[in-house]
This record gives structure tokens, sequence and C-alpha cells, in this order.
């Protein structure tokens, strides 16, 4: 799977043997649950995401279905589609399946409480029981600014409004959603502990680098076998392993807001097909003006995206460390 000293292309991060990448990922995963972490199993979060998606059906290769579980963890803001679909993976791959609704448990840490004081802070009017709420980046890529988040609500006729949202406010919510990635993340060791298995985590590439992940919540794991993937190239894997079309064909979202939401419009910025291939060629250092041409951007267009992903990188950096001593 590893590219070098290629031309910039389109075609650049196209998978030529998707069979031996998979192959190569589950040997690695075997040997890391059973003979570095000694774990009997394999604990996964599956959320009918693609990434998880392609994370439970390695892992059901790599180690057998039967030594894999997969935990299910709506609460009172998932979409009804994350679960239906994430049972419909499990049924496809033959791996049992436990489901954990979290939201009692995030109503004792005044997750949804301390989340709607900071948005009633901006919105007076925000009814908690009937509207619904995000955060999204309005501004474009390419721009070359620092993100700047709006807060936007929709009202029950579908009616978005949005404002600008403040840093106290901003972080308040972030820090009041992060309860669920962290109290899945709990969860998930809870079931491993108690069937001596290893948490397999979930994050791609772009997760793990541009820090789009919370910190000992889905980036709690014990191994991460796709973060070296890109998100097109965990879309090819998912077709060669023949994760349900539905999955495939859905739009990539955080499923962590009660509005709908994609991974795009709250941290990305740009579609994945155009992403990967600048990120790559930005970490492979390519010239900006052969990338410009490829992608028919501009130069100045290249360059400016790839100062945003140096800011991205550079600042959630301390999300990738680990204790300091």
């Amino acid at each position: 799977m590893e590219i070098v000293n290629k031309s910039f292309s389109k075609e650049i991060l196209t998978l030529e043997n998707p069979e031996l990448v998979c192959d190569q990922i589950c040997q690695k995963l075997k040997a890391d649950i059973k003979n570095k972490l000694k774990r009997r199993g394999a604990v996964i979060g599956i959320s009918g995401g693609i990434d998880s998606s392609v994370v439970l059906a390695l892992t059901a290769r790599a180690i057998g279905k039967e030594n894999v579980l997969g935990v299910l963890l709506p609460e009172k803001d998932s979409s009804p589609d994350s679960l239906s679909l994430a049972n419909k993976l499990s049924e496809k791959f033959g791996v049992r399946t436990v489901v954990e609704d979290i939201t009692s448990a995030l109503d004792g840490f005044g997750c949804y409480q301390r989340r709607d004081a900071a948005v009633l802070e901006i919105f007076p009017e925000f009814n908690p029981l009937l509207d619904k709420a995000k955060i999204e980046i309005k501004q474009d890529i390419l721009q070359n600014l620092p993100s700047i988040f709006s807060l936007t609500i929709v009202k029950p006729d579908g009616t978005q409004i949005s404002k600008l949202l403040p840093s106290k406010e901003y972080l308040q919510i972030v820090a009041s959603t992060n309860f669920k990635q962290r109290s899945r993340m709990s969860m998930l060791y809870y079931h491993a502990e108690s069937l001596y298995y290893a948490v397999v985590g979930t994050p791609n590439k772009h997760e793990v680098e541009q820090g789009f992940f919370v910190k000992y919540g889905d980036g709690g794991a014990d191994v991460m076998p796709i973060g070296h993937l890109y998100k097109t190239q965990v879309y090819q894997l998912a077709e060669y392993l023949g994760v349900p079309q539905e999955i495939i064909d859905r739009t990539p979202t955080t499923d962590t807001y009660s509005a709908e939401q994609s991974q795009e419009e709250f941290f990305y910025q740009m579609p994945f097909n155009e992403m990967d291939l600048i990120w790559y060629a930005w970490e492979n250092q390519y010239k900006a003006e052969d990338v410009a041409h490829a992608m028919q951007k501009s130069t100045k267009d290249i360059q400016n995206i790839f100062k945003n992903f140096e800011r991205k990188r550079d600042t959630t950096e301390y999300l990738r460390l680990t204790p300091i001593f």
C-alpha cells in the first residue's frame, strides 16, 4: 500500500490490491490482540458509520467473528439510523452485539443540561424539548483563517437560525458533548475487561492526525487498525469487504448533536475525495503547483489548504500526547 516516487494524480490513493491490504491489516491486528495485548478477543463500538463498520469486518476476519463483540451505544440525540444500520452490519458479519443506552449516564453527568445552558446564552428562545442544535464551521477552507464556529438551531418546522459562537459558549458546548464519547469509551472497557478482550478503536488517519477525536473518548483504545488509512481508502476496503451498501452510501456524520450534522460542516470543511489527496500531497511534500494542476485548483488555493492542515495538526497536537512525566 505504500506509495513512493509517484507523480501526483487523482489516482494516487487508489488501492491496487485491496485483498492484500486487508490481509496485512488482519495479520497485524491478530498479532496485536493475541500476542502483544494477550487478549482473547475484541470489543468494538459500532455506530452504523463507515469506519466502525470496516473495523468490525476486519476484526471478525482477523480473529474470528465468535471472538468479537459489537457494542451499540445510542443516546437520546442519536439518529435512529445508527442503531438500525449497526444491527444490519452485525448480522452481515455474524458478530454478536449488546445495546447500551447511555442517556441516563449522560443525564447524570449533566451533559444535556450543561450544553443547553450554553446554547441558551446565544439563543434565549431555544427550547431544548422542541428545537435541535449543532455547531458548524461556515467559512471556506480557502480563506486560510483559524476556524470560526457558528451555532445553528433548527426549529420544528425546519427553520434554521445561525449566530457566531463565542469562545466561552463554544468550549462549554464541546466539553459537555465530549461526555458522550468518554461515556462510550468507559462502557467499551467495561465489556472488554469483563471478557478479557481488547478495545479496537475506529479512527481513521484524518481523525487521528487532524485531531478529530476526543481524548480518552473515541481516542481511547488498545489498537487502531485503520489509523493509517485515508477516508477514501476506508471506503475502498468497505466495498471489498462487503459492508452493507446503505452504510457505504450514508453521509459521514458526527452523530453527536441533536441536529443532523456532517463531518465536513463541523470540522473538515471539504469533501473527503479532495481532502485525502491534498493531505497526502502536503504530507509527502509535493509541490503546490503540481497538486493544483491535478486538482484543477489555483496554486494559491492549494497553499492555503496546506496551511490549514498544518494549523489543525499543530493546534491538536496535545490530543495525541501521552501523559507528561
